[in-house]
């Protein structure tokens, strides 16, 4: 029985996590830290976790080394210096944060606002996306659990990508997330009033997830391609759609078959015959994925659906930590994502 520490854990994707491992058979929560609740039990600062078997743990503020299994939950910085130390302790860490997922440790400064000082580590980190990099994670102690943007663009561009029949420079993505993705930090244009029946872009030049993504694009196609990537907030509280074009000579057929046939023994993955809806992916680990051919233009059309809280963050987390304990990557995922959350 492994034991798990969840490090910041009444955040969004920390309770997120705690749903998802109360029916884990093969881990046990042995820590919970926050500093927000410290010396509370959990289902006094969440009720709805009454009777749950992790019910009485209590949050504490002093991470111990006593678990094996560590989920950072954590503003990126804070988990640069967390994750160092815990690899060095001879753990598995699996991170939540942006802070080892990009390779190239220039983009830390410029879009991160800090130098990354553990560029060995960086380099050993496993991106935690299972559907591409299946053996790096199997056989790594640090997994970079990717963006919620991210992953709902490079389960849209993988097959693509790895067959080379994008015929552009760049790649158009425009992606609308729920409001739970900006955290539950009080923020005012994320207030009631102020989000309720309203929709905006924003940072349309320079997101901090432009990086990840296009480093991962080059590290999939070996070539250079940009993205145009433009976020939205949506008036829901969980949910993210990408709908992403390129140009490419394959035919509407030849993209299907493409996108079928590389993600045949995908669990996760499902094809949709209609645009996909986010109420169709809440509370599971799914990837939806609608795929045409704009002939007029001679783009290609993918639009994904995932729960960004789920297979954007915490389910994917938990994905990743089946994979490095070698059992079946759907344990007590598969059970939860076959009924969505239709009215979240």
């Amino acid at each position: 029985m492994q034991k798990v520490c969840i490090v910041g854990a009444s955040g969004y994707t920390g309770v997120e996590l705690l749903r998802l491992l109360n029916l884990h058979n093969e881990v046990q929560i042995n820590q919970i830290t926050s500093r927000q609740y410290t010396g509370k039990a959990l289902v006094d600062v969440f009720p709805h976790f009454q009777k749950s078997k992790y019910q009485n743990l209590i949050f504490s503020s002093e991470l111990t080394l006593e678990s094996d299994i560590y989920f950072l939950c954590l503003p990126h910085e804070a988990s640069l210096d967390l994750a160092k130390k815990l690899i060095d302790a001879g753990k598995t860490v699996i991170d939540l944060s942006a802070a080892y997922r990009i390779k190239d440790e220039t983009a830390y400064p410029e879009y991160y606002r800090f130098s990354h000082k553990y560029t060995d580590l960086l380099e050993k980190a496993a991106y935690g996306l299972p559907e591409v990099y299946r053996n790096q994670i199997k056989n790594s102690k640090l997994i970079a659990n990717p963006g919620c943007y991210p992953t709902a663009t490079l389960l849209g561009l993988y097959p693509a990508l790895k067959e080379k029949i994008i015929t552009d420079e760049f790649i158009v993505v425009n992606a609308l997330s729920g409001i739970s993705g900006a955290g539950r930090g009080l923020k005012q244009q994320f207030h009631y009033p102020e989000a309720f029946g309203d929709a905006y872009a924003y940072n349309p030049l320079k997101h901090r997830h432009i990086p990840e993504i296009e480093d991962k694009i080059k590290d999939i196609s070996k070539q250079d391609i940009k993205i145009r990537f433009t976020p939205h907030i949506l008036p829901v509280s969980r949910g993210m759609i990408a709908n992403i074009t390129f140009k490419t000579d394959a035919t509407a057929e030849k993209l299907k078959e493409i996108y079928q046939s590389t993600y045949k023994d995908e669990p996760f993955i499902r094809f949709v015959e209609k645009p996909p809806h986010i109420k169709h992916v809440a509370g599971s680990n799914f990837c939806d994925i609608y795929i045409a051919k704009d002939e007029r233009t001679g783009s290609a059309v993918v639009i994904t659906a995932i729960d960004n809280l789920g297979k954007g963050a915490s389910s994917q987390a938990v994905q990743n930590m089946n994979v490095v304990l070698g059992i079946d990557e759907t344990k007590y995922l598969k059970e939860l994502s076959e009924v969505s959350i239709l009215f979240p």
